[in-house]
């Protein structure tokens, strides 16, 4: 990276004044970053192959034996359908009252029940070890994977080695290097197929949440979340637990909340400010004594339940809700509002 103007340095030195000082720096972070953006643009991309070899020895670095990598890098090609989902995602410019009504169908509850009922026996097996309830399995695997129907297409080392060779995320190539090691742990590559973006099984786990949270649930020697339902259920509620989810605690609850309501809340609650984009949107923990203080009542117009429990609010257009510490452990999975309370709310359906 190229040093800042020494008259631009000099400066900042000689400026006491906290004002011009926020100037300073805000200069700085600018030539820096037109600096960087210089250097980076006048790096030239890589071969593919070349890219490769350079995988290549980092997987080696890490333990991964040749017979593998050969194995795997074997006649790749980039795929460009790969990059162009990439860099053409579109905007997700739905509401989560419009998100929760499309995906919530008759059709979707309906199924829901009855894959649940299908599979209870199993489902509970799995419930019972990990503290993860049916209803929360069952509705991961359907926004997952559409209870199994749909789990991706794409070669997962090609997809993953052609979005880290496209140089925008570290994390492709993070996860590429995931990938290998499962197939050195003797995952057969040929079952190792999912979505454009690397994301694997009826779980939809990438490779490096493949690694931390699958099972063999069956014990049959292999951990199979393609085709294997008691390793798809086991590894859903492994991870869950790993992600902090508690045993006996409900995710959260839809909540009745007046303009009148939240413009107090708006005073009294501030909103969280670490964490994934959705927790940054949800605002920080109070006791449920606190919420009911504020206004806060349950759907129909009753009071909150009298537990020793925090929450924190989180708030669409129309509709608000509760949520629990359960709650974070849906958002592990994927970080969106949309996502986990639809999660919850499926889940609570089919109970």
């Amino acid at each position: 990276m190229r040093r800042l103007p020494t008259r631009l340095s000099a400066s900042c030195r000689v400026n006491g004044m906290r004002h011009r000082i926020a100037v300073c720096v805000l200069i700085a972070v600018a030539v820096t970053t037109i600096s960087a953006s210089q250097d980076s643009a006048s790096s030239p991309q890589p071969t593919f192959d070349a890219f490769l070899a350079d995988v290549r020895q980092d997987a080696l670095d890490a333990g991964i034996t040749p017979a593998t990598l050969d194995l795997a890098f074997a006649g790749l090609t980039p795929e460009p359908v790969v990059v162009s989902r990439d860099r053409n995602q579109p905007e997700i410019v739905q509401s989560l009252d419009t998100y929760l009504r499309q995906r919530l169908t008759t059709r979707t509850r309906t199924t829901a029940r009855q894959m649940h009922a299908r599979h209870a026996q199993l489902l509970a097996g799995v419930a019972s070890q990990y503290g993860v309830p049916a209803g929360v399995l069952t509705a991961v695997w359907g926004l997952e994977s559409n209870f199994g129907r749909f789990t991706g297409t794409y070669p997962t080392v090609r997809a993953l080695a052609t979005l880290a060779w496209d140089n925008r995320r570290a994390l492709f190539r993070t996860e590429l290097l995931a990938a290998l090691r499962m197939i050195d742990q003797g995952v057969p590559l040929e079952l190792m197929k999912g979505s454009w973006a690397g994301a694997m099984g009826q779980p939809q786990f990438m490779p490096s949440s493949f690694l931390r949270h699958a099972v063999d649930f069956d014990r049959d020697g292999a951990t199979d979340i393609w085709t294997s339902l008691p390793d798809v259920f086991g590894s859903m509620g492994h991870y869950l637990k790993n992600a902090g989810w508690v045993e006996g605690e409900r995710w959260g609850r839809e909540v009745a909340v007046s303009s009148s309501v939240l413009a107090a809340v708006d005073r009294a609650v501030p909103m969280r400010t670490e964490g994934c984009r959705a927790i940054r949107l949800m605002t920080e923990a109070r006791p449920l004594a606190e919420w009911s203080r504020l206004g806060v009542r349950l759907v129909g117009g009753d009071a909150l339940p009298r537990a020793d429990m925090e929450a924190s609010l989180v708030r669409g257009e129309r509709r608000s809700f509760l949520v629990y510490r359960n709650y974070f452990a849906l958002l592990d999975y994927n970080c969106s509002h949309s996502y986990a309370l639809a999660v919850g709310l499926l889940a609570d359906g089919i109970k």
